[in-house]
């Protein structure tokens, strides 16, 4: 959404310490700046001393923006702008002028802090009045969506699956950005926001039923890959390689050894017994090797499952194997079930 163009590979790798050659240094930058942003938050949110104020909010922009001074990291915005499409470069909303700017960040935590609503809907309301007011030059979407993460935190949803919205509205720009038409086309601070704190609460939950399905899917995924390298006795940490390789990502010894913690030699070593006992095919020469899924990995996989659909492709296995996965978890909730579903 905020047209830093990584991919969710490019980001799993800098995350690990291990750069992509196609991603720039700035664009980097960011994408660690985020993740320091959420983990500052979530540091602080437990902080009996806690408090919503100006500071807070600066604060946290300076980490999402990675500190760029240039970019007006941690600074309040000064004078008059605009928000536009990035398309056409039309204006579709014009925020306060920037000498209202410190005061309504005041009176925004001021306000919130006296806000008694569920989380959910405390985290749509700050998330929408925090962008009409627009109080930095660059990132204020993406500081919104920090700040709202840290107030479902503080009010007790501390999964992932309520913490953050992020990859939801980014697979859906569209419903996003369509949910601040109810802003009008410049800042007036009486609008109703009922329909963009709609449009968060319903992303809520739409999410954490989505992810509850993908995430039961995946833990059975992991037990098989796991019980795979068990049956041959390799190490279990090789589960993160066949995990990624298993969803097309390149696995390089580099990356492999920056999420599991292991020495040069013994990321090597860990892939190559992977290689020699069929679950992976190794590519290319030494620094440039890299490792994929092999097609006795998806058939030992589908074996598991008792599937008998001839295996084609990795991409037609992917889907036939995380289908049956999500099917059997679907059959088995309606037969019992969970409380979840009763509430709902």
């Amino acid at each position: 959404m905020e047209g830093i163009p990584v991919t969710v590979d490019d980001v799993r790798q800098i995350l690990a310490g291990d750069t992509p050659r196609n991603v720039s240094q700035t664009d980097a930058d960011l994408v660690r700046g985020y993740q320091n942003a959420m983990t500052f938050v979530l540091r602080r949110a437990d902080d009996p001393n806690f408090e919503w104020n100006r500071e807070l909010l600066v604060g946290i922009h300076d980490r999402v923006l990675a500190g760029r001074q240039e970019d007006g990291a941690g600074r309040l915005r000064v004078g008059s702008t605009r928000i536009a499409e990035r398309e056409t470069n039309t204006t579709v909303f014009v925020p306060p002028p920037g000498e209202e700017v410190p005061g309504l960040v005041d009176q925004l935590c001021e306000t919130f802090s006296t806000m008694q609503a569920h989380p959910a809907i405390c985290a749509g309301w700050f998330h929408v009045a925090f962008a009409a007011i627009h109080p930095f030059r660059d990132g204020n979407g993406r500081t919104a969506r920090v700040l709202a993460s840290l107030i479902m935190y503080r009010g007790g949803f501390r999964t992932p699956a309520f913490t953050s919205l992020e990859e939801w509205w980014g697979r859906r720009p569209d419903d996003y950005y369509g949910a601040f038409a109810c802003l009008g086309n410049k800042f007036d601070a009486s609008k109703d926001v009922t329909p963009f704190i709609s449009a968060h609460v319903t992303a809520q939950l739409s999410q954490v039923r989505a992810l509850d399905l993908r995430e039961r899917t995946q833990r059975g995924l992991w037990i098989m890959l796991e019980n795979l390298l068990d049956d041959r006795g390799l190490q279990e940490r090789l589960t993160n390689a066949l995990w990624d390789a298993f969803f097309g990502r390149p696995v390089r010894a580099g990356y492999y050894r920056g999420i599991v913690d292991v020495s040069a030699p013994t990321a090597t070593a860990d892939l190559k017994a992977a290689t020699t006992a069929g679950l992976l095919d190794a590519h290319g020469e030494r620094r440039g090797r890299y490792y994929t899924a092999s097609t006795r990995l998806f058939k030992l996989l589908a074996r598991e499952l008792g599937l008998k659909e001839q295996i084609d492709s990795p991409d037609a296995a992917r889907t036939i194997i995380i289908t049956e996965l999500s099917s059997r978890l679907l059959r088995r909730a309606q037969s019992q079930p969970t409380l979840f579903q009763v509430a709902e």
